[in-house]
């Protein structure tokens, strides 16, 4: 590891002040459970890393009035919130079955005690390319892409037609994209919303970050709308139960008319660059009554644009069976 300055924020004020103008100046060390790995290894170097952990303002679950965006109250949770603290609340257990169901599915006792809501949306990819010193587009020293021909047995089956081919390593996000959550993030002049579906980006080049995030900006809530008479659920799809990240994961939020689907959100992890949503699977259950056909129609759907690299083709019957099991148990599994 690299020698490095530590500075320790009280306010998010100072915080993006201590921050620099490019990835390279400083980074942001909340649990620091993937950051720490990182600069271990060499894949990241920051001159000055900023501790934030002390900031009031990015602590605590509640229910509030936002400053922006529409009017209504919103649940807010603060990024520095544990996944074990997300888990436990009851307002999430009680409301946003989903995303419960994410967060649980990060089974390390460590990382859900250490690590962050706000690091797990914004940490990197998992793909060992990057972890390996290759860069973000995991290229050879010639400028070939190493993916495509290479082992790409986790790698992507949506949006992969370069120069990206990683997915997404969040578990959350899916489930907050579902839900139609906002993050606020805040910088040197001020706070923005940004919608959780767009905070996601497929990156085009190596200077390119995979989050709508620049170097000396941090987030600091999350909001979610009320989800009184939704019917939620995500589904993951693993290799092992132990820690590990899901090969193929699906939330589903459904909104009902009796029984049939008047809207509904999908959104795919661990197959994209991005979390990925899916208006073809969307398109498939509005208006229909919920069972396994309807479930199925809407898992071909939502793989039908999927394309398969050389070793991962297998991803595409997990993500289809993603979705229909998601389907399946949002629709059974009450209303929450």
């Amino acid at each position: 590891m690299r020698a490095f300055e530590y500075a320790s924020a009280t306010t998010k004020e100072q915080a993006v002040q201590l921050l620099g103008n490019s990835w390279d100046d400083a980074a942001v060390l909340a649990g620091g459970t993937d950051l720490i790995s990182l600069m271990k290894d060499d894949v990241v170097h920051p001159k000055r890393l900023v501790n934030i952990k002390e900031i009031k303002d990015l602590q605590g679950i509640r229910l509030a009035q936002p400053l922006r965006s529409k009017p209504g109250k919103v649940l807010t949770i603060g990024t520095l919130t544990t996944v074990q603290e997300l888990i436990d609340d009851s307002q999430i257990k009680s409301g946003y079955r989903a995303l419960v169901q994410a967060a649980e599915g990060i089974t390390s006792p460590q990382i859900r005690a250490m690590g962050t809501v706000g690091g797990e949306l914004c940490q990197r990819p998992r793909c060992w390319y990057y972890r390996a010193g290759y860069g973000l587009m995991a290229k050879e020293t010639g400028g070939e892409p190493l993916v495509p021909g290479g082992d790409n047995r986790y790698h992507a089956i949506l949006g992969n037609d370069g120069p990206a081919y990683f997915v997404s390593p969040s578990s959350l996000a899916p489930a907050l994209i579902a839900y139609d959550a906002k993050l606020v993030v805040f910088g040197p002049k001020g706070a923005r919303d940004v919608s959780a579906e767009q905070f996601f980006v497929i990156p085009k080049s190596e200077d390119d970050r995979e989050h709508d995030l620049r170097p000396n900006e941090i987030v600091t809530l999350i909001m979610l709308p009320v989800a009184a008479g939704m019917r939620a659920a995500t589904y993951e799809v693993r290799q092992k139960d132990a820690l590990d990240w899901p090969l193929a994961a699906a939330s589903v939020v459904l909104q009902m008319n009796g029984d049939k689907v008047s809207a509904a959100r999908v959104v795919l992890g661990h197959v994209a660059p991005t979390p990925w949503r899916s208006p073809e699977a969307e398109a498939a259950l509005v208006g229909k009554t919920i069972n396994e056909a309807t479930a199925q129609a809407a898992g071909e759907a939502a793989v039908s644009k999927a394309k398969a690299l050389s070793s991962n083709g297998y991803k595409i019957q997990l993500a289809r069976v993603a979705v229909k099991r998601a389907i399946l148990d949002a629709a059974r599994g009450g209303v929450k």
